[in-house]
């Protein structure tokens, strides 16, 4: 079986979106945040870079 890797694409929007939720979320961690918008932890702590 072949796997195939798609990247998924976020509009500049939703990780400005994402990134002020996490910042402003007192006691978030990038685990929950990145859980509750779908998006891969590693993704979410690249956008905090």
């Amino acid at each position: 079986m072949i796997k195939v890797w798609l990247a998924k694409h976020y509009s500049e929007q939703f990780r400005k979106d994402a990134v002020d939720l996490y910042e402003s979320t007192p006691g978030a961690t990038v685990r929950s945040v990145a859980a509750d918008l779908g998006v891969e932890r590693g993704t979410l702590r690249n956008w905090l870079d």
